[in-house]
């Protein structure tokens, strides 16, 4: 009895010193689980939804970014946006971090695919791989009531790192450009640019009013639409975030990162139609080339498909619209044949002396008598394809639709110019193809070409009809310089109305 009394005060004691080591051990700051760090915020009480959307698949960070999250806010919900299942697959496991993958299958419904769709909070942030949250309480005592502005900041940035620059960007769709230029820092910025990373912090419903909320790549794509609509967004230098892991050190992984960036960005450009980007004064061009198509297609009613849409002339088509033109007319002059600028084209040069900028492809008159001085016209004339490619990649062919010549900007690019041929019939211009649908085609007493002038044109001095004014008024009608209107304007009205002004 003795011994079993001994042994059982024994236990006792034991049981009261492990009651005691397990109190102080679980009163130790760090010993719980992130839940309850000492400290730090325990809940971010559903104010916002993490998403991120900018990482590659063959090598990413995203299992520590988002334990950075967690580690400090283990009850806010993180979306990893792909555009289809990354593979290797993404290491995460908790309940509320959610893979969405844009691209769903035929047999799912389309809503899975939209990251809006599981943003049920207010606010939501943008976040970057490879990027730790640092400061969970500056985040959550952040003053979120900056970003319910109507006008002004409605943007929130906190750069991860020093090397950032603040821009402005200027988005022009009209002109199919965009320009950035470097600003004295103010802490309000159109862009952020440079090799530092940046978190977006903003309204959801700020981010649901944009066409392309989730695109890539970003930030770019965001600060662009951004941009468009006026947004500012104020820079917060405080620390919150911080770099994560450095990411392809290996040099092929460096440079297949490069690669699907560059290839992410003409995606974008196409996408939003930007052709021209000017970089602190250093021009970019993006498309229209002699490989690749024109930026439009098919022209019906004399109305490409820009005007509808707002906009003029893409840039590039019309540098390499000029760049034909002065070929064309360089390549007549050393042949000894006469031309002259017609309709819209010489329109144009009394104007503004240049092309008109929703223009498409220029006209010139010729004589036709004088083809045969021309080699190239010749050889078009003489093959049994009525096409012939000169030296410099520029196409000379036999148009389809009448008795005329047009010659192309390549084989693959048909910017062109037309050249129509004209004789004299008792002292009036005539040809043998006319088209019903262009008022200005027309013919016109020969003593305007008798002889003929000069105006500036496409960067040269190019040749015109004597008493031009008079000449376009007899081919458009009395005051078709001072009243300019598009080519087909009954057909402009019956759409909507667009800030483009008349031709």
């Amino acid at each position: 009895m003795k011994y079993c009394r001994h042994s059982q005060i024994l236990l006792f004691c034991l049981l009261v010193n492990i009651f005691i080591f397990l109190l102080l051990f679980l009163s130790q700051p760090g010993t719980n689980d992130h839940k309850h760090k000492q400290g730090r915020p325990k809940s971010i009480g559903g104010k916002f939804t993490v998403v991120i959307i900018e990482f590659e698949e063959f090598e990413n960070d995203i299992p520590n970014t988002v334990d950075s999250i967690l580690n400090l806010f283990p009850d806010v919900n993180i979306l990893i946006v792909s555009k289809k299942l990354p593979y290797p697959p993404v290491d995460v496991s908790q309940d509320n971090v959610k893979v969405v993958v844009r691209d769903q299958a035929s047999s799912d419904p389309k809503k899975w695919g939209d990251p809006s769709f599981y943003i049920k909070t207010k606010y939501v942030l943008l976040i970057p791989d490879s990027v730790r949250l640092h400061n969970g309480k500056k985040l959550k005592n952040f003053n979120y009531e900056k970003l319910n502005t109507i006008d002004g900041a409605r943007i929130a940035a906190f750069p991860v790192g020093s090397n950032y620059q603040c821009s402005k960007l200027k988005v022009d769709y009209r002109h199919w450009t965009m320009s950035y230029t470097d600003k004295t820092y103010d802490g309000v910025c159109d862009a952020i640019s440079g090799t530092s990373k940046v978190v977006l912090l903003l309204q959801s419903s700020h981010l649901a009013n944009l066409s392309e909320p989730f695109l890539r790549p970003y930030p770019e794509g965001l600060f662009i639409q951004f941009a468009s609509k006026g947004w500012k967004t104020t820079v917060y230098d405080n620390n919150i975030f911080t770099p994560g892991k450095e990411l392809f050190t290996d040099t092929h992984k460096r440079w297949k990162a490069d690669q699907k960036k560059n290839e992410r960005l003409l995606r974008m450009y196409k996408r939003f139609g930007i052709k021209l980007i000017n970089e602190n004064g250093v021009e970019n061009w993006y498309g229209c080339n002699k490989q690749t198509a024109r930026c439009f297609g098919t022209v019906i009613d004399d109305m490409p498909e820009y005007i509808y849409q707002g906009r003029l002339t893409p840039p590039c088509c019309m540098r390499h619209l000029k760049e034909t033109t002065r070929y064309v007319l360089s390549t007549l002059v050393k042949s000894g044949v006469s031309y002259w600028l017609e309709g819209g084209s010489l329109l144009g040069a009394v104007r503004n002396g240049d092309i008109i900028p929703w223009d498409y492809d220029v006209d010139i008159g010729i004589y036709q008598h004088e083809i045969s001085k021309c080699s190239q016209l010749q050889l078009v004339q003489e093959s049994p394809q009525k096409r012939y490619t000169d030296d410099q990649g520029f196409v000379w062919e036999k148009a389809r639709e009448g008795e005329f010549f047009r010659v192309q900007f390549s084989e693959t690019n048909h910017l062109h110019v037309d050249i129509f041929p004209f004789y004299e019939k008792n002292g009036i211009m005539t040809k043998n193809t006319w088209f019903k649908t262009h008022r200005q085609d027309s013919e016109f007493p020969a003593h305007y070409l008798k002889p003929l002038t000069t105006l500036d044109f496409a960067g040269i001095k190019a040749s015109v009809p004597n008493n031009y004014r008079e000449f376009l008024e007899l081919k458009f009608g009395k005051g078709v310089i001072e009243n300019p209107q598009f080519p087909n304007p009954k057909k402009m009205k019956k759409r909507k109305k667009t800030s483009l002004g008349d031709r």
